[in-house]
């Protein structure tokens, strides 16, 4: 039976409730950025304070980058996967709060480390940042997931989009917060006649520059609890139509006459296959693999990529001697300040205006394939021309890079899990594909920081170099091209129940590909499986 108020939620005008949403949800994703990616600049001031005596100078070994890196994104992992369930078994809006908390306290345990010693800082840097990761991961699926079940199905692509931008802005926020806690921290300690290269407030600078992550998420934490559950998972998992129907017209300028059945429905039998079951997998499993596959990709890439900005940047900055610890730090800050604005924010909010005209799968194909041809022009010749050229062209290309890893793969993979799947396993099979990727996340961090240097040091094995590093990144995008192209289904224009496929006429059917298109359809569309 076709709910009433399921067509209201696909064809709801654009209203100011659907803008506070994106606010709520991408302050989440905002909070996950600022925490994630300002461990570069903050490994800087932690190769300053605690590797100044060690005989390399002011560089944190390889091994502890990947370590402390590693270990938020393996909290990822785990966080996404937990959540993801839990969002479903439990509800979006019980589990959202909880996994905000979740960063919150560990952002604010980051920074309090009671003791000095290189060994006990560093265990409980780690210890936090992976309880961090464990609240980062909940909140992907469950941003992704909410603003899908708010969003109308004609801009739909473009909200899930806008929440994910605020990644970008995150990026930003923490780099500019490091450089004004190091302008600060430097003038302070130019204000007491300090001339030490590494000044003792260093070891402060950066315990300051981790906690404030926890402001904007402490700030949302109350509007979030504010927010219902969403009718979707109410009216098909919770089968209580009515209460659905109350909680749109508390938030969607949508009459109740509009939205609700003529009196209360009686209790709708679910779908009666489980989770991973081999119904499942005839039903999604397709969709399953294509969006843990594309989003493993990516982020094998996306990771590496801002990895790599340690060794890109050193040809940017000055040498670390000829600097104090917190100029060391604005600089690099700074740079990647100028990527984010330059690139990296331009790629999301291009994905913003048109993925709800070009659609997810020819936006994320595109995205693989520019992106694979700017890493082999870099890659290829990296040692004969890039190595020592500070060339404004190789920061061009490389600058590519991130705008069409978010104009593409990067954002749509984020977008697609969220509306492919049946409202009971949504933020589960989210969760399990996110997952997906912060196993690439790991690859990229981990396996390609090893690579990418040119000697032996610290136990390494033997380096392959950039140059191997860059072509087969450029390798790994002309896989997630294909992987798009042959086996991830559009899902522009088409509400959610569409693009779930439950119906039990639905088993034993195939999926039909428009190639000439770029588009998939499903010959089985249609509101009525409930």
């Amino acid at each position: 039976m076709a709910l009433r108020v399921l067509s209201a939620l696909d064809t709801a005008k654009i209203q100011w409730y659907h803008f506070k949403a994106i606010i709520i949800a991408g302050m989440g994703i905002f909070t996950d950025a600022y925490d994630l990616f300002c461990i570069v600049p903050i490994t800087r001031f932690i190769g300053r304070v605690y590797y100044e005596d060690a005989q390399t100078k002011f560089q944190v070994p390889p091994a502890v980058v990947s370590t402390l890196v590693g270990l938020s994104l393996l909290g990822t992992v785990i966080g996404q996967l937990v959540f993801g369930r839990l969002g479903d078994r439990i509800g979006r809006r019980r589990m959202y709060g909880l996994a905000l908390m979740l960063m919150v306290v560990s952002s604010i345990g980051c920074g309090f480390s009671i003791c000095r010693t290189r060994g006990c800082v560093l265990t409980s840097l780690g210890f936090f940042r992976f309880l961090l990761g464990v609240g980062i991961g909940g909140d992907y699926p469950l941003s992704a997931t909410i603003m899908s079940e708010f969003a109308n199905k004609r801009t739909r692509g473009s909200f899930i989009a806008a929440v994910f931008s605020m990644q970008g802005i995150g990026i930003l926020a923490g780099s500019t917060v490091t450089m004004v806690v190091c302008a600060i921290f430097d003038r302070t300690s130019k204000a007491h006649g300090t001339n030490q290269p590494t000044p003792d407030e260093a070891d402060i600078a950066w315990r300051v520059i981790l906690m404030i992550g926890a402001v904007p998420a402490s700030f949302t934490y109350y509007w979030r609890m504010m927010m219902p559950e969403t009718a979707r998972y109410t009216a098909l998992v919770e089968q209580n139509v009515l209460q659905a129907s109350r909680d749109m017209e508390k938030v969607l300028d949508v009459p109740m006459t509009q939205i609700a059945e003529g009196e209360e429905l009686p209790p709708m039998d679910p779908p009666s296959y489980p989770l991973l079951s081999k119904k499942f997998f005839r039903r999604h499993g397709r969709d399953l693999f294509a969006c843990s596959t594309t989003w493993l990709l990516v982020d094998i890439v996306f990771y590496s990529s801002n990895l790599f900005q340690s060794q890109i940047y050193k040809r940017y900055l000055p040498k670390e001697e000829d600097t104090n610890a917190f100029k060391d730090v604005f600089y690099a800050a700074r740079l990647q300040a100028i990527v984010a604005s330059c690139s990296t924010i331009p790629g999301y909010w291009f994905t913003v205006l048109f993925i709800d005209r070009i659609g997810r799968v020819k936006i994320q194909a595109m995205g693989f394939f520019i992106m694979a041809i700017v890493y082999f022009a870099i890659g290829i010749p990296y040692y004969m021309y890039w190595e020592n050229n500070t060339n404004p062209g190789f920061m061009a290309l490389y600058g590519l890079t991130f705008f069409f890893s978010n104009f593409g793969p990067n954002t749509t993979t984020f977008i697609v899990p969220a509306e492919l799947f049946p409202a009971r396993f949504r933020t589960t099979c989210h969760g399990i594909s996110g997952a997906a990727g912060k196993v690439g996340a790991i690859i990229g961090s981990v396996g390609f920081l090893w690579a990418s240097h040119n000697k032996k040091e610290d136990g390494f094995p033997k380096a392959i170099g950039m140059t191997s590093s860059l072509v087969l990144l450029g390798g790994v995008c002309i896989a997630g091209m294909l992987v798009t192209y042959f086996f991830t289904l559009e899902t522009m224009g088409r509400s959610l129940e569409e693009n779930e496929k439950e119906d039990d006429e639905a088993d034993g059917k195939c999926v039909i590909r428009c190639f000439n298109t770029g588009c998939n359809i499903r010959p089985d569309s249609s509101l009525s499986y409930y």
